[in-house]
């Protein structure tokens, strides 16, 4: 044997994979990350950027627990955008380009610095596990048998992963890449069954071939912000995204290569992503529509390769190529690498429990596209959870379960783990139960204390978040306790568009006024500001940014948090393993097959499952005594 015992081995070195490595090695478990190629660790296989709507959101709970998303995606990001802020704070979200090398390159090194975490190029061909289903290690092609009673699968597309163009398809988990073989079987073989999906990417461009100014400049914004609650740096020099629409000569060339397409042919047989479709998808689902938003993106600083996002297809390079060639400003485009689709073996994750452990191989964690998600960030915070899960089996604590109520992330793995998917699962706030609740900006005092809890969240960060704690608690204090004067406010609230006042009024009252913002009021009267020897500007920033919206959506504040308590009066009553639900002949015949089959740890998990009833959930609140 070349290895000795691991505490935990994760399969696969993509954002999932990172994450459970980082996480485990960090916790104090030894780590044997293994993966099919160490130059490709943390890389970006579809388009360069991080966050997005209900995607940043994740990425600063991922940072607000002790993760490195966050702070990777800081180090690395080449342009930073603010997304919905003509709408309420629960829709905000952060979203930022990275620089794709950058940003796996810092991965590396982040995971090379963690002591406990070893990195070992191969491929894992079986899960080895004891008489009583537990697992006792994997085989990998050329170390052999490696002993663990801890493993992550965090594999990707690339379980027996099948690469579309045209007529033409191979076998690869990413383009130029070998698959994975052997190790679905393997699963198979310990009672868990797999699935297929098809997810795709599109072409890629030399940007020095694309004329610019015939598309529409989408710069970041004037101050950027930052995904990471730590001092990470901030972006300067910031890198444009341009806009522009396909049109009737594209749709036509494309119509041309329908009859060589994979996915109307149906040689491709896995589900697509619903909301990200390809393009011929579109031109075919949406046929009335005579254009299409191309988002064009920067792949880094040191290339002049642009993304194409909004083109993904896997019809013949020919059609590709000529198609692309009548969107405006790519005329003389050149095409660095065509677009694709990709099939892959996933593992329903109703099969897990909520900690994402199998419910049938104790031992055995499952994250990421192996999971049926989509995306990075939904990957990545799956990665953490399984990471902080193994350890914590291992030293034989209880399993961290992040409520619906506390974090997207929870929103996610409930989803998953009760309701299941059958085409890749892609975070929406409107998943989100309390979405007021689960804002971006709050995500630190949200869940820090719970990286602090488990031991991740190290002394700096429990620091800058008491700091933000009592500026937020001073802001507010202050804007209730100060009042402003009719003579020196009311040029301000005119000019904000707001009706001057008659007499004098408190800020805070001033404050709920949606034309009136904070800052203004700050800058009219100093003494609003918090008193402080120092001050660190991000700190002072998303103190004032949370204090704003704490006084304007109170109201909606205080529902959705009584709300969130009667909800998880429910969520806290717990049904156990071994209620026999075939027996409960009061229950419809529909929620004893799905009670049985998904075994649901508590009765608010039992009543998010599809085809469960009220009347249902009151049967099993009799049988429990209730």
């Amino acid at each position: 044997m070349i290895f000795n015992h691991y505490d935990v081995i994760v399969i696969g070195g993509g954002h999932a994979g990172c994450e459970a490595a980082a996480a485990a090695g960090r916790l104090g478990s030894s780590v044997l990350l293994i993966t099919l190629n160490l130059s490709t660790i943390a890389q970006m296989s579809c388009n360069p950027a991080m966050g997005g709507i209900a995607k940043g959101q994740i990425i600063r709970e991922i940072d607000a627990l002790g993760g490195y998303s966050g702070i990777v995606t800081d180090h690395t990001m080449i342009q930073f955008r603010m997304l919905n802020r003509s709408k309420g704070p629960a829709m905000w979200s952060p979203r930022a380009q990275s620089d794709r090398n950058m940003f796996a390159q810092k991965w590396q090194q982040i995971l090379m610095s963690i002591e406990n975490v070893h990195i070992w190029q191969d491929s894992v061909t079986n899960i080895l596990t004891d008489e009583t289903k537990r697992v006792r290690g994997v085989v990998a092609a050329f170390a052999g048998e490696i002993s663990s009673n801890q493993v992550i699968i965090t594999s990707g597309t690339f379980l027996n992963g099948k690469i579309h163009i045209g007529r033409n398809s191979t076998y690869g988990g990413r383009l130029g890449e070998s698959n994975s073989a052997g190790l679905t079987e393997s699963i198979l073989n310990l009672g868990i069954q797999s699935e297929r999906l098809k997810t795709g990417t599109p072409v890629r461009v030399d940007g020095r071939s694309i004329d610019f100014s015939v598309l529409t400049e989408q710069p970041g914004d004037e101050e950027p912000g930052k995904f990471s609650f730590t001092n990470t740096p901030f972006l300067e020099n910031q890198l444009s995204c341009y806009l522009v629409h396909t049109n009737e000569k594209t749709h036509a060339i494309l119509r041309e290569g329908f009859e060589d397409s994979p996915l109307f042919a149906g040689r491709i047989q896995g589900s697509g992503p619903r909301y990200c479709p390809s393009i011929e998808d579109k031109i075919e689902r949406f046929s009335e529509r005579e254009r299409h938003q191309l988002f064009i993106e920067p792949e880094g600083r040191n290339t002049t390769e642009f993304y194409i996002n909004g083109f993904s297809s896997s019809l013949p390079i020919d059609i590709q190529f000529r198609a692309l060639k009548e969107v405006p400003g790519f005329g003389n485009a050149r095409i660095t690498k065509p677009g694709y689709a990709i099939e892959y073996d996933y593992f329903p994750p109703t099969q897990l429990k909520s900690s994402l452990e199998s419910k049938v191989v104790k031992g055995l964690f499952f994250a990421g596209q192996v999971n049926g998600t989509t995306g990075y960030e939904e990957a990545a915070c799956q990665g953490l959870i399984a990471g902080i899960n193994a350890h914590r089996k291992r030293i034989n604590e209880d399993a961290l379960v992040i409520k619906r109520s506390e974090a997207y992330i929870g929103v996610l793995i409930d989803d998953l783990v009760t309701k299941g998917t059958k085409e890749p699962y892609r975070m929406f706030t409107s998943r989100a139960e309390f979405r007021i609740l689960l804002r971006q900006d709050n995500a630190d005092q949200r869940l820090t204390p719970i990286g602090k809890a488990i031991g991740l969240s190290d002394d700096e960060r429990n620091t800058r978040l008491r700091k933000k704690i009592q500026f937020i608690e001073q802001i507010k204090y202050n804007l209730q306790t100060h009042s402003a004067q009719p003579d020196t406010i009311n040029s301000l609230l005119e000019q904000a568009g707001t009706a001057p006042i008659q007499q004098k009024t408190k800020f805070a009252n001033l404050l709920l006024r949606p034309q009136v913002r904070l800052k203004a009021l700050m800058e009219h009267n100093r003494e609003l500001l918090p008193v402080a020897e120092s001050y660190e500007d991000t700190i002072l920033n998303e103190a004032i940014d949370s204090s704003e919206i704490e006084i304007k959506y109170k109201g909606y504040i205080d529902k959705e948090e009584e709300m969130a308590e009667k909800i998880n009066r429910l969520e806290n009553l717990s049904l156990g393993n071994s209620i026999q639900y075939n027996a409960i002949h009061a229950l419809s015949n529909e929620a004893r097959e799905k009670l049985s089959a998904i075994k649901p740890s508590t009765i608010g998990q039992a009543s998010r499952i599809s085809g469960i009833n009220p009347s249902d959930i009151a049967v099993l609140l009799v049988h429990l005594g209730r």
